[in-house]
């Protein structure tokens, strides 16, 4: 007697499997005999106890235990200056559990006293772990409170692994990137990044489902973290403009901005000063290590050229940043085909790195989950995270020489480290030339090569055009008709 076959449309769809599908993945397989072969069903035959969600789950926790690894200096000597630059297994969270209050008991924002620099949500964390910390001599205190930190970051990246790969479309296996990434387990650690691109993740994940207030409610969480997530929504509206549908922007604006003052208003309400530090500070600090705007200041002093003063910084990225979102709003508006989420959300985002006055080493993490999403080729993946390595050890490398004047056997001069900003800006700026090519020629984008629209576009998928701008005359209103041809 014969099983029967459900219906195509009642089975799993087939995925894309990796070593068929990327040309450097297909040469990494040649020592287990090749690529999978063309005969096989992924997606419809069951792999057995190796699904692709266990596998991705095995892949982070090795890459969150290699992090904490790498931190091993620091976990036995303690997080002192020079030596925790020196080992490069700097984190802020001993330096803020000592210099912010939290070892004693002041609770981030709305504690008596406190001066936090960071959003509500990065606050509530931060205490709520500090509670978890036991009792015992300083650097056992601190250690304890990076620990906790850590294997909360680690269920953190798990869940965005997950997130990933089960947007729709037949690519689970672009999480991997998230998982194995080289940025996460050299940075994942730092801070509380990764907190808000999972929220962010998690957002989108329920925007391609088209359940827009939680993806809404999700993006004021992630924006109530970090400020970046909000640029999502800024990716949204050109999505609106290009098909006319303004439903998706209106609800998911409305939810997160809801979200955002539920969570601000009581601590705002609690301590006005200690909630409103956090803009102050951002809005009068200069320019920040790492970015191109401190960079620029490092090379003036050694030239004589007049330097960037704080108030000029924030002008000048500012306006940068408004120019750059110009040019993504013209790139969204006059391509051929309508770009996907995913791209207009990557390249918001890295134009709000490049620009702004600040680009510290663990911002690498708001980008991998965006262009596991955007671009997931992983030869220029690995370039990139390899300049992003590079820019890591040169970063404290610096660091030690100048906070403390260090041994100069471990020291690295300023014209080199200027070159290795440089580098990891430039990586950036390649990814984005990259995704707006894939942009104007579909037939380079490794998403849409699968006959797939927009699987992350949930409401925007498969929708007609009815605005885009003619490059070559005035802006033209397309008709349905017209529209489908550029669907």
């Amino acid at each position: 007697m014969h099983e029967t076959q459900p219906p195509e449309d009642q089975r799993r769809p087939r995925i894309v499997v990796p070593s068929r599908s990327d040309g450097l993945l297909r040469n990494f397989t040649e020592v287990v005999g090749g690529p999978l072969g063309a005969r096989t069903d992924p997606g419809l035959v069951s792999p057995g106890v190796f699904s692709v969600e266990r596998v991705l789950i095995v892949l982070t926790a090795l890459a969150a235990l290699l992090g904490v690894l790498l931190k091993g200096y620091c976990r036995v000597n303690g997080w002192e200056t020079p030596a925790q630059f020196y080992a490069t297994c700097y984190s802020d969270f001993p330096e803020l559990f000592r210099n912010r209050g939290l070892a004693e008991g002041i609770f981030p924002i709305v504690g008596s006293g406190s001066q936090f620099e960071y959003p509500v949500l990065i606050g509530l964390i931060a205490g709520v772990t500090a509670w978890l910390v036991p009792g015992g001599d300083a650097q056992a205190r601190e250690l304890a409170y990076f620990d906790i930190n850590a294997v909360l970051l680690a269920a953190v990246a798990m869940l965005t692994v997950l997130v990933i790969a089960r947007m729709p479309g037949r690519r689970p296996w672009d999480a991997a990137m998230m998982a194995v990434a080289p940025g996460i387990v050299l940075a994942g650690t730092i801070n509380w990044d990764l907190w808000a691109a999972c929220l962010l993740a998690v957002g989108m994940y329920f925007f391609a489902r088209q359940r827009l207030i939680p993806a809404g409610v999700l993006v004021g969480l992630a924006t109530a973290t970090k400020l970046y997530p909000v640029l999502v929504l800024g990716a949204i509206l050109l999505l609106a403009v290009r098909t006319g549908r303004w439903r998706p922007l209106l609800v998911t604006a409305g939810s997160a901005a809801a979200t955002w003052l539920v969570v601000n208003l009581p601590f705002a309400a609690a301590n006005p000063s200690g909630w409103a530090y956090f803009f102050q500070y951002s809005a009068d600090r200069g320019a920040g290590y790492s970015s191109a705007w401190f960079a620029y200041n490092l090379v003036a002093e050694r030239l004589g050229w007049p330097a960037l003063g704080s108030e000029a910084v924030s002008v000048l990225s500012a306006g940068l940043f408004v120019v750059a979102c110009a040019g993504i709003a013209a790139v969204a508006l006059t391509a051929r085909r309508r770009p996907r989420l995913a791209q207009l959300a990557f390249l918001v985002v890295a134009a709000f790195i490049l620009t702004s006055k600040v680009y510290s080493p663990q911002y690498v993490v708001w980008l991998i989950p965006l262009l596991a999403l955007a671009r997931p080729r992983w030869r220029d993946f690995l370039v990139w995270q390899g300049i992003e390595a590079l820019h890591w050890a040169a970063i404290w490398m610096y660091l030690g020489q100048v906070t403390s004047a260090g041994s100069s056997q471990h020291n690295l001069d300023m014209p080199y480290y200027v070159l290795a900003v440089a580098a990891h800006m430039a990586a950036v700026a390649y990814l984005m030339a990259r995704v707006v090519w894939d942009i104007y020629d579909a037939t380079y984008d490794p998403v849409r090569r699968h006959h797939l629209d927009d699987p992350h576009g949930g409401p925007f998928a498969n929708a007609p055009d009815r605005f885009r701008l003619n490059p070559g005359g005035p802006a033209a209103a397309l008709s349905p008709s017209k529209a489908r041809s550029h669907a």
